[in-house]
C-alpha cells in the first residue's frame, strides 16, 4: 500500500501544564484533521512537555501555507511553545560527507536506492577521490573537496556554497574523517549526523580495534549523535553495542564494530528523516 504522503507533522516542546495535549488534539479534530500518530512525553525533573503528532491533511480545513500561523496564534502563543511543522510530501535533501571508508556509505545508498526512505541525495562530498566510483554507480554527483589546516577555511566554504545550491536540509558524516569548524556546524544545527565507535572502556587513538583487543574488552558499540561544536558530544540519537570474546581477532572485531557503525548510523537518518527527532539542550527525545 503506497504510503499517504498528505500529512502533516508537528514537533513541540513547552512548559509542562495542564491542557496541553487537548488543545493540541482539539486544534487538529476542531478544523477536520485526522490523528494518524500521537505520542508525548514529560520531563518531570525540568517541567517540558515533548509531543509529536501527525495528521491527515486530505480534509484539513486550514490550507498548508496557514498552518504554521493558526498553530502559532491559537497555541503556541499561549502555551509558550517552540515547534516546528513538516510536510510528508516535501522531502529532506541530504549530502553525504565521506572519506576512504566505504560500509557507511554503501549501507546508505543501499537503503536509498532500495526506496526504503522518503528523502533526496543531490551530492557525496569527500576529502579523497576514493568514493567517487560509488557516486556514479548510484548517479550521485559526486564532489572531491581536499582539506588540509591552510585551506580549510576556503574548502569549507566551497562545501557550504554547493549544500546551498543543491538546498541541502540536513548532511551525513559517513565516516568523514574531518573535524567541522563551528562556523560550518552552525549553518546545520541539529542536523548534522554523524557516527563512531564507543567503546566500554573508550579507547581513542588511530587503532582503538588494536587497543580493545589488547585490554581484552568484551563489548564494543558504536553511537550516532548530532553534530556541535564539542567534539562527538553532541546530542545522542542512537546507540548499540556488540558482545566480543577473547577469541575474536582483530580483524574480527574491526568487521564487527564496522557492521555495528552502519547500522547504527542508518537507525539514527531514518530517525531524522521521518521527524521522529526533537533536540533539547544535549539530549533528544527520539518518538518511536
Amino acid at each position: 500500500m503506497k504510503e499517504n504522503d498528505n500529512t502533516a507533522v508537528l514537533l513541540i516542546h513547552c512548559p509542562d501544564k495542564p491542557g496541553i495535549l487537548a488543545a493540541v488534539t482539539e486544534f487538529i479534530n476542531q478544523h477536520k484533521g485526522n490523528i494518524l500518530y500521537l505520542d508525548q512525553y514529560v520531563n518531570r525533573e525540568e517541567k517540558v512537555f515533548f509531543m509529536r503528532v501527525e495528521w491527515e491533511l486530505t480534509t484539513f480545513q486550514i490550507p498548508k501555507d496557514k498552518i504554521e500561523e493558526y498553530f502559532q496564534t491559537l497555541l503556541a502563543i499561549r502555551f509558550n511553545m517552540i515547534f516546528r511543522l513538516y510536510f510528508a510530501d516535501t522531502k529532506p535533501r541530504m549530502a553525504l560527507f565521506v572519506s576512504k571508508m566505504s560500509h557507511c556509505l554503501y549501507d546508505i545508498l543501499a537503503r536509498y536506492a532500495a526506496g526504503e526512505w522518503r528523502v533526496d541525495i543531490p551530492i557525496i562530498i569527500s576529502n579523497h577521490p576514493d568514493m567517487e566510483p560509488v557516486a556514479k554507480r548510484f548517479g550521485i554527483e559526486f564532489h572531491y573537496i581536499p582539506i588540509n589546516k591552510e585551506n580549510k577555511a576556503e574548502q569549507e566554504a566551497l562545501q557550504l556554497k554547493l549544500l546551498k545550491k543543491n538546498k541541502i536540509t540536513f548532511c551525513v558524516l559517513a565516516r568523514y574523517m574531518q573535524i567541522l569548524s563551528s562556523d560550518f556546524i552552525e549553518n546545520f544545527p541539529n542536523r548534522i549526523i554523524n557516527i563512531h565507535h564507543s567503546f566500554l572502556p573508550a579507547f581513542a587513538g588511530a587503532k582503538p580495534y588494536h587497543a580493545a583487543h589488547e585490554r581484552g574488552v568484551k563489548v564494543i558499540g558504536a553511537t550516532s549523535h548530532y553534530v556541535t561544536t564539542d567534539l562527538d558530544a553532541g546530542p545522542i540519537i542512537e546507540q548499540d553495542v556488540t558482545h566480543i570474546s577473547h577469541k575474536d581477532t582483530v580483524d574480527e572485531l574491526v568487521k564487527k564494530g564496522r557492521d555495528l557503525e552502519k547500522i547504527v548510523l542508518s537507525r539514527a537518518v531514518e530517525k531524522h528523516i521521518d521527524r521522529k527527532i526533537l533536540a533539547y539542550k544535549n539530549r533528544t527525545i527520539v518518538f518511536q
